[in-house]
């Protein structure tokens, strides 16, 4: 079936959201006098939602007596400044507009904090990106399929008409439960060889390669 609709992760694949996400992350470290992590190690730890991007950052992670208040703090600050350095990577924004423009449907889904991603959906994609969904009570975060398939409802597609975009390990699994061939991209948190051990067949070096490999599904 000729592919009509494309869900995009968002950080890592829509925007660098990296520094944004360290320095929320090493704000609440400093509070509770705990060691930094460098911007490496916060790319290392992100993909999965804030709460396990936090029991990585914390000495101890969730077993640490401290940890509800240090991700509290976490993400009482990300909510202040999630747009601080945060920027949308090289051609996305054209890119989105050109599938728009040639009748594709477009949702974002996001392990991310559901407040957050809309906010930044507002500032990024208003207008162009009609449904994005982040992480929330009562629905199963990426990989399970369950964020992409509201999406998928809220357009009114299907699976088989869709194809999944993301930077990730979580975007290629989520990609496969959800039923999706998947694009991997190599500008986000995960490099080829790491996307390659876990089960990538298409890479996009640029915003341009995402719409061929769309067209030609």
């Amino acid at each position: 079936m000729k592919k009509t609709t494309v869900v995009f992760d968002l950080d890592g694949t829509l925007l660098d959201t990296l520094q944004d996400l360290a320095n929320a992350v090493n704000y609440a470290l400093e509070k509770q006098g705990m060691p930094k992590r460098t911007l490496e190690e916060v790319r290392q730890f992100v993909g999965n939602g804030v709460r396990l991007l936090m029991i990585r950052a914390v000495p101890d992670g969730e077993r640490n007596p401290l940890f509800e208040e240090t991700f509290a703090l976490f993400k009482e600050y990300y909510g202040k400044h999630c747009n601080d350095n945060t920027k949308p990577y090289a051609g996305v924004v054209e890119l989105i507009e050109t599938l728009k423009e040639k009748g594709y449907a477009v949702a974002i889904v996001s392990n991310k904090i559901d407040f957050a991603v809309k906010e930044l959906n507002d500032l990024y994609f208003k207008g162009i990106v009609p449904v994005a969904i982040g992480e929330k009570e009562g629905i199963r975060r990426k990989p399970a399929p369950d964020t992409v398939f509201e999406a998928l409802k809220e357009l009114g597609k299907t699976k088989e008409e869709a194809v999944y975009v993301g930077d990730s390990d979580v975007d290629l699994e989520t990609a496969k439960n959800s039923g999706m061939p998947c694009i991997s991209v190599l500008w986000g948190f995960r490099d080829k060889e790491f996307l390659a051990e876990h089960g990538a067949e298409r890479y996009a070096k640029t915003a341009e390669d995402v719409l061929r490999f769309v067209e030609e599904m």
